[in-house]
């Protein structure tokens, strides 16, 4: 029996939200932040396990008022995160079973992922390097190297916004990682540190709702989010 396993990484911090809470532990519409992530993954028809990387000084506030109170099933472990997420996402994945077929790593502030989409990703990795949920641009994009002087302007046609789940075979993103390791090379993302191996990795068309929780005003739209949601 092939897994398929998924983990969060949730050891993030609030800096940009002035929050003295771990943003994962948040409450909205009645949950953690985490929480609701957590229920996305449940759900999924092709998820087998979770590890969950959290905060070492936030695991046992994890395990009481998310893990144990919600009881679920499928998480398998959590695991102390790092002093960046890049580290935090290799703790992760030292703790899966050697036997595991498919990665999907997510970040545990996009709590509003649907089973659909995780799925959807899921599906597209079995017979790919791996895969990226991910959005078309709809702003056109500047670089500055100054922050005052415009130096680039990118065709936004080419260009998609990343998300997460991004999944990968196993034995793919544990070389990436592990070379990463030892050349101290840093990736914006999971799939820039695939992709540094020289694999190909394909787009899976995300939703403008999967949105990373990273401002006060995105807890705003996402409560919007959710009420409409519950409305259907």
């Amino acid at each position: 029996n092939e897994k398929e396993l998924q983990y969060h990484v949730a050891a993030g911090k609030s800096r940009r939200m002035n929050s003295a809470v771990s943003k994962q532990f948040i409450f909205i519409s009645g949950k953690p932040v985490l929480a609701h992530t957590i229920d996305a993954f449940e759900k999924s028809s092709l998820i087998d396990q979770i590890v969950l990387v959290i905060n070492e000084s936030d695991i046992e506030k994890c395990k009481k008022i998310i893990i144990n109170k919600y009881r679920y099933k499928k998480v398998r472990e959590i695991v102390a995160g790092g002093e960046e997420r890049q580290h935090s996402v290799l703790n992760g994945l030292k703790a899966l079973p050697s036997d595991t077929n498919l990665v999907a790593i997510h970040d545990g502030a996009r709590f509003l992922i649907t089973p659909e989409l995780i799925d959807k990703a899921v599906k597209a990795a079995y017979d790919s390097d791996g895969v990226v949920v991910a959005i078309p641009v709809q702003d056109t994009i500047k670089e500055s190297w100054s922050n005052k002087i415009i130096s680039n302007t990118f065709n936004r046609d080419r260009l998609w916004a990343a998300q997460t789940p991004q999944v990968f075979p196993y034995s793919i993103i544990i070389e990436a990682y592990s070379k990463a390791s030892k050349t101290g090379f840093i990736g914006t993302d999971d799939a820039s540190l695939v992709e540094n191996l020289g694999y190909e990795i394909n787009l899976v068309l995300g939703s403008v709702e999967n949105i990373k929780i990273t401002t006060n005003f995105d807890l705003i739209l996402a409560e919007t989010i959710l009420n409409r949601r519950r409305l259907k």
